[in-house]
């Protein structure tokens, strides 16, 4: 239901006129946010309706930096590398979010607001970078966040796309990827994408468009590489899903300035040509396989070969008994073999929500099982559509562990709670 502030706003619109056409919801523990109109309207009611939400959750990503890369240095770096990239269209987004975080009284400028949504590519990309500078050594800073798998034609029970996707991520942060954006902008199609609290482009990366496109992404787990004169991954992100209405827009809106920031594979559903795509998206090697009949999956593994000789260092162990990202793949063929011509919404939530570890032959979760369950991070959102789902801007949404069970920490402290068993619900 509405929260009471946004309630008594929409009825009362002459108090706060950009607030016309937004609300929010809370619910299973997600907040949607419907959105709607120019740029800096669009970040101000972002601001406003979420402020005490954005707040807690850039404290909790300041809580993870220390130091010679602290905060103050992300806001100088993120201003230097990134600000003139940035279209101005986000800019004033940005910029909106920063004053509707002000006009409810807490001290974030846009600076804060544009390192936090470059804060992936700057703390896993850049810095690594920087570090090989200093040491000589080339090095990795890419999580390994995320399964997925998108499936058409035969593999289906209709003949259509089904997308499915779940973060992990740390649990501190996880946490706080609970928000659904529902943006009809001034330009462009209007879309729905699950995101990080505050975050202008998801940073979690499942998302639909009214043109009938959908895409999701896995971390390529293990690259290295940035350009510090590229267009921020961000960027790129918010503009494939605001603007594409092709499989092969979204490939050259990531392709174009590619800075090799949060390389990803990205998973992609055309639903009006009934065709979907895989777009390994590396610095120096980029790479697109599309079909109408088949299936991709993601579970942050690198699969072209010049990419893992090049952008890999160290190399890739392609042991699913050694590498958990290659046992996550293993239960992902495995799966969408088996059910091949049965596959839909429904058969998505249980892959997502999958424990057994096909290596060992035992359930429960681990970092081998597509619902990832670590010590410190796993599977912390899930996301499912089929066809029919995605051609109305739907879909299947559970926050908190895939397989809806609980996750409690003995020490808990600060910006660190247990993680709740929560429903299924249906955006639409």
């Amino acid at each position: 239901m509405l929260t009471l502030l946004a309630s008594f706003l929409l009825s009362n619109p002459s108090m706060d006129p950009r607030l016309v056409g937004a609300s929010r919801e809370d619910g299973a523990g997600w907040i949607q946010l419907h959105l709607k109109g120019k740029p800096r309207d669009i970040g101000y009611q972002y601001g406003t309706l979420l402020a005490a939400e954005i707040d807690d959750a850039q404290r909790a990503q300041r809580s993870e930096i220390s130091g010679k890369y602290d905060w103050d240095w992300y806001r100088v770096t993120a201003k230097k590398l990134f600000w003139s990239k940035v279209d101005p269209e986000y800019q004033q987004e940005m910029e909106g979010q920063a004053e509707g975080l002000k006009a409810k009284g807490y001290n974030i400028d846009v600076w804060d607001v544009l390192a936090y949504n470059a804060n992936i590519e700057i703390g896993g990309y850049y810095i690594p970078t920087l570090r090989e500078k200093e040491t000589g050594v080339r090095q990795s800073g890419a999580k390994e966040s995320c399964s997925a798998f998108v499936a058409t034609g035969s593999y289906t029970k209709d003949g259509r796309p089904v997308l499915g996707h779940n973060l992990w991520w740390s649990y501190l942060m996880g946490e706080r990827a609970n928000v659904i954006l529902d943006i009809q902008p001034e330009k462009g199609e209007p879309f729905k994408m699950d995101a990080f609290c505050g975050m202008i482009h998801s940073g979690t990366d499942y998302a639909i468009n009214a043109a009938g496109i959908g895409f999701c992404e896995t971390t390529i787990s293990g690259f290295a590489g940035f350009d510090p004169s590229g267009i921020p991954e961000f960027v790129r992100m918010r503009k494939a899903i605001q603007y594409s209405k092709s499989l092969d827009d979204v490939a050259r809106i990531f392709k174009t300035g590619n800075n090799g920031g949060y390389a990803n594979t990205w998973l992609i559903v055309d639903l009006n040509a009934n065709t979907i795509g895989k777009l390994e998206l590396g610095l120096k090697n980029v790479n697109l396989a599309t079909t109408a009949d088949g299936y991709y999956v993601g579970s942050n593994f690198p699969e072209n070969p010049k990419l893992i000789a090049q952008e890999i260092p160290g190399g890739w162990d392609a042991d699913p008994k050694s590498n958990g990202c290659e046992a996550r793949r293993l239960r992902w063929n495995t799966l969408l073999t088996e059910n091949r011509g049965k596959i839909d919404a429904e058969l998505g939530k249980a892959f997502l929500a999958d424990t057994y570890d096909q290596t060992t032959g035992k359930k429960g979760g681990n970092d081998n099982t597509l619902c990832g369950k670590g010590e410190f991070g796993g599977a912390t959102n899930t996301k499912v559509a089929d066809g029919g789902l995605l051609s109305k801007q739907s879909f299947w949404a559970r926050m908190g562990v895939s397989d809806g069970s609980e996750k409690h920490f003995a020490s808990k402290g600060g910006f660190l709670h247990d993680i709740k068993s929560q429903p299924w619900i249906l955006v639409k």
